[in-house]
């Protein structure tokens, strides 16, 4: 099969589009498919065996290392025609989504769209309450012309289908459960980081309004807790001043971050518009017990009482107790770490790239029958 990936997002920078992207040309090349890539920014010319080709962009206001694109549908068309795709994957559409739809059905071809960002609920979060109406007409007129809309998780399909989208299935995210797993835990590393024993309580994520982690500031006192903030993005300073007492890693990957995130004690997640958030599902496969919000998809990821606590949007209390309750019982935070890491061991990649190619399937015979039918 050839694949041709239209994203929202690529390498060099790193957010859960990218990644599930990358991982997805992991799974093409291993299964002997062939791949295209047309992507914003500055990306590399191949991953994974998949050339890549950088679409026009400009910089997005207040964030300049990230890239939007603003491609034109000629310049799509010319590229897609040129590879011949037997399906073309749209990753996290929004500003390249109309280009990349125009010219998939100028070319008669099937399209596989992958909602994977919450634009509405982000657009609230920022204030801008005009445009969430706004996006989430942009997302239906988008995704009503695809042959198949994946969503990552129930709660996004749910709210797909609750703004009109047709054709909606669910397609979760992989984890890789041998790079995130309890074996890397690093004792060695937890005394620099906590001198004096604390439990390390840890988010992993991008450092922007929407994820909230300002709301870490009520743990910065509890009794024998030591918050640890892993990543970057355009509220780095801010956090900095708000989590004073906070250690910040910055953006960590490879083994480094394997060993941070299974050398936490509790993991936390804060953000309330998640359509599935990776690094919670990363957390459990290295078995730490997880406390999030009770909002978005990343409450689907917690078993409350087995694998970690949710708490109700904005009860900053039930925040602090939820983790003071693991922070001080370690048979507990073992207890949820290894129900954790159980929940998670079959959500390999390469199972989810399985089903991601049966997708495609049935995204191209739907398409054959419309065709058939018009």
């Amino acid at each position: 099969m050839r694949v041709a990936i239209v994203t929202e997002s690529f390498l060099p920078h790193v957010n859960g589009v990218t990644n599930s992207v990358v991982r997805t040309l992991e799974q093409l090349q291993a299964a002997g498919h062939e791949a295209l890539v047309l992507a914003p920014g500055d990306p590399p010319s191949r991953v994974h065996g998949a050339r890549v080709v950088p679409l026009r962009s400009v910089p997005l206001p207040g964030y300049a290392e990230v890239r939007v694109a603003v491609p034109s549908t000629r310049t799509v068309a010319r590229e897609l025609a040129a590879f011949a795709p037997d399906v073309v994957h749209l990753a996290s559409p929004f500003a390249t989504g109309r280009p990349a739809v125009r010219a998939a059905a100028s070319l008669d071809l099937p399209t596989v769209a992958v909602y994977q960002t919450d634009v509405a609920g982000y657009a609230g979060r920022y204030g801008l309450g005009a445009a969430t109406d706004t996006a989430w007409r942009v997302v239906r007129t988008i995704h009503e012309q695809v042959d198949l809309t994946l969503a990552p998780s129930l709660t996004s399909a749910r709210a797909l289908a609750a703004h009109d989208v047709p054709r909606v299935a669910v397609w979760p995210r992989g984890v890789d459960t041998v790079r995130f797993n309890p074996l890397h835990r690093d004792e060695a590393w937890r005394r620099r980081i906590a001198p004096g024993g604390e439990a390390l309580v840890g988010f992993v994520g991008r450092l922007a309004a929407e994820k909230q982690v300002e709301d870490l500031a009520v743990l910065q006192d509890v009794p024998g807790v030591r918050v640890v903030v892993v990543g970057d993005g355009p509220q780095a300073a801010d956090l900095r001043r708000a989590l004073p007492r906070a250690v910040f890693l910055g953006q960590v990957t490879g083994d480094a971050l394997s060993r941070v995130v299974a050398s936490l004690d509790v993991a936390v997640q804060t953000g309330p518009h998640e359509t599935f958030c990776q690094s919670a599902q990363e957390a459990l496969a290295a078995g730490v017990p997880l406390v999030a919000v009770g909002a978005g998809a990343v409450a689907e990821l917690v078993d409350p009482s087995r694998t970690g606590w949710l708490y109700p949007p904005g009860d900053l209390a039930a925040l602090r107790d939820a983790v003071a309750d693991l922070a001080g019982d370690a048979a507990k935070r073992r207890a949820m770490g290894a129900a954790g890491r159980r929940q998670v061991e079959g959500r390999t990649w390469q199972v989810v790239g399985e089903q991601l190619l049966s997708y495609y399937a049935t995204a191209v015979a739907g398409h054959r029958s419309a065709a058939q039918v018009g």
